[in-house]
């Protein structure tokens, strides 16, 4: 089974590049499958990653950033595949 960990921060006004390259400069104890970082408006931050295991199961999550540079605590989220998306008929 895959499992994706989604890790969502937003940081402080003016220092999303510094929550960027904390982020990405943050190492796992176990390396995931993938890992895809991405950044957005109001200075927000992404991170994905994959992993080789069951929903429940123990995984290494990236840490929360220090408080001065998160607006706030760090939203996280677990998914499972569903299969792929099958287009529409006419």
């Amino acid at each position: 089974m895959t499992v994706a960990l989604m890790w969502e921060a937003r940081a402080v006004a003016g220092r999303g590049e510094e929550l960027l390259a904390w982020a990405r400069a943050q190492e796992l104890a176990v390396a995931p499958l993938r890992r895809e970082t991405f950044r957005a408006p109001q200075d927000r931050v992404l991170v994905i990653t994959w992993w080789d295991a069951e929903f429940d199961a123990e995984l290494p999550e990236l840490p929360e950033p220090d408080a001065e540079l998160a607006q706030r605590a760090v939203h996280r989220w677990r998914f499972e595949p569903v299969g792929p998306q099958l287009p529409q008929e006419a």
